[in-house]
């Protein structure tokens, strides 16, 4: 299996599948290929699951050296946020089954797919802070789900959040006990989607999406030049 194995559809059901371990990172290539899949899916695909191998579920991107132009790192951070727009557009409904920690970027997929289930040991946490950078494109979003306090003291403290308090948040739909809770749980959870009507799980995305908060599409086009000079001034005091 490749770092994000990209399964036929079978009974309407794409599974993706990241094996990156132990961190199980995204990469940039991996970005584009699941962006490409949620913007244009395959014939009869109606949901999208991810589940990852290994301990942690996604402790967040690849980063490049400091040594990377301005253009470079512009680049990157338009692959994650081509990859979050996808996401929230795409016609297929997507499915997250966390059996492991997350941060960063990792954290970003979670909060950003249509439904996330964790079991009850994952943690969540944004540990930009330690590398001296200000994770623009989490506070792009996080703000509008956890509240404004919150979304602060997790970002400028790299604080970890467990998972009840993060389904509370609204990060997460359900906690479950254990692995194999989670694989059942989120087994019942496609066949419920996968007895509706595609078309219609489209329009209720595109409609809340339309009808939500306006902002947060303007919000991730700021964050890329927030994040082009994060990047660049790593390491000052």
């Amino acid at each position: 299996m490749s770092d994000l194995t990209l399964h036929p559809v079978e009974d309407g059901v794409i599974l993706a599948e990241l094996s990156r371990p132990p961190e199980n990172l995204f990469s940039i290539e991996m970005c584009d290929r699941l962006s490409a899949l949620l913007e244009a899916p395959p014939e009869g695909a109606h949901v999208l699951r991810l589940r990852a191998d290994g301990d942690a579920f996604c402790l967040g991107r690849d980063r490049g050296s400091t040594a990377l132009s301005p253009g470079e790192v512009r680049a990157e951070a338009e692959a994650l946020v081509r990859l979050t727009t996808a996401v929230q557009r795409s016609s297929m409904v997507t499915v997250a089954e966390v059996q492991g920690d997350a941060a960063g970027f990792g954290v970003g997929l979670i909060a950003a797919f249509d439904v996330s289930v964790a079991v009850r040991d994952a943690s969540f946490r944004f540990p930009e802070v330690g590398i001296g950078l200000a994770p623009a494109l989490v506070l792009a979003w996080l703000p509008r789900v956890v509240g404004r306090r919150e979304a602060f003291w997790l970002t400028a403290t790299a604080s970890p959040l467990a998972a009840e308090r993060a389904a509370e948040l609204g990060l997460l739909n359900e906690v479950v006990d254990t692995r194999d809770d989670l694989v059942k749980r989120v087994d019942d959870m496609v066949d419920a989607l996968r007895s509706r009507s595609p078309r219609v799980h489209a329009d209720i995305k595109d409609m809340l999406r339309v009808f939500g908060d306006l902002g947060d599409e303007r919000a991730l086009e700021v964050s890329l030049d927030k994040l082009v000079v994060g990047s660049l001034r790593r390491g000052e005091g």
